[in-house]
């Protein structure tokens, strides 16, 4: 059982897996990495449509190093692109693995970590390392669309022979079934996505790319559209990097106002994985219809304080 959480330093850790559809193997990379560190596990989240699953754990630097390094070592042994098809895009096995301060120390010390956990698993285990938002080496690595977009495929063809491409650590290939893993630091991001009353994939879309920042969007905004074959509905699918700059009541604003224009309707809106208490003040999950939101289970403060 791990210690209570420190009244001082606190690091949170959000990798996300290419493994939606199997529970037991989240449940090993879970184990694995609550082994090897001293750290609590807040909240893991599977989504079959998007093949992907989003753990969050949290303790001092040193326990949260070894299990971010345990549950990359898992993950690797247990998932296979090769045969990994889902909607959401993917590069590796272990996708990312950020960072995050909570208390008690810096945005430096999340970078440094970083760059630890990152040359362990490009010498190690043999996953090339990408480092992207703070802990980016260059400019245009930055923004993980832009490191992620050709995917594990298209990144099977161009690591090892495009220089733009080059590993910040590992091998200059990828690794053949575990892909590559972008490792990084960064401030709380807001997992949110809007599902539509519709199952027009289309307008999903097009709505995506009115509202994310880099085509002229909303500031702070990552959006795809995506078909949720399960429940045949279109989702307006994204990550706000920073909630004060653009709020989930901003962008549940927009998505409805486009939505409306084509005769379209919201059914729910959804978080992924936690958010902080600011992110989501009194009135706005009824507002912007936030589906089964438990502020015990949802909120980081909350979290941290039943620990």
């Amino acid at each position: 059982m791990a210690e209570p959480l420190p009244a001082a330093e606190i690091v949170e850790c959000v990798p996300n897996f290419a493994e939606g559809r199997r529970p037991e193997v989240v449940a090993e990379i879970v184990a694995a990495a609550k082994a090897a560190g001293d750290v609590h596990v807040l909240d893991s989240e599977l989504d079959a449509n998007h093949h992907r699953s989003v753990v969050t754990f949290a303790g001092r630097i040193a326990e949260v190093e070894k299990a971010a390094f345990a549950c990359v070592a898992k993950a690797r042994e247990r998932i296979d692109l090769t045969v990994h098809k889902g909607e959401h895009p993917r590069m590796g096995a272990t996708d990312v693995l950020p960072f995050v301060p909570v208390r008690g120390t810096t945005m430096e010390a999340c970078i440094a970590l970083a760059r630890r956990v990152g040359r362990r698993i490009g010498e190690e285990l043999e996953i090339p390392v990408f480092f992207y938002e703070e802990a980016a080496t260059r400019p245009e690595r930055r923004n993980l669309a832009d490191v992620r977009a050709p995917q594990f495929e298209g990144l099977l063809e161009l690591v090892g022979k495009d220089p733009a491409r080059a590993p910040d650590f590992g091998p200059p290939r990828l690794h053949p079934t575990a892909g590559a893993t972008a490792v990084g630091a960064r401030s709380f991001l807001v997992a949110y996505n809007v599902n539509l009353k519709s199952d027009d994939l289309k307008l999903a879309k097009s709505i995506a790319k009115q509202i994310r920042e880099r085509d002229g969007g909303l500031k702070c905004v990552k959006a795809l559209g995506f078909f949720l074959e399960d429940r045949k509905l279109a989702q307006v699918s994204m990550n706000l990097t920073n909630f004060t700059v653009t709020s989930v009541e901003k962008v549940y604003g927009e998505i409805e106002r486009l939505a409306k224009a084509a005769g379209v309707e919201i059914l729910e809106s959804e978080l992924v994985g936690l958010a902080p208490r600011a992110a989501l003040p009194d009135g706005v999950p009824a507002r912007v219809k936030l589906a089964g939101f438990d502020p015990s289970k949802q909120v980081l403060e909350e979290l941290l304080a039943q620990r």
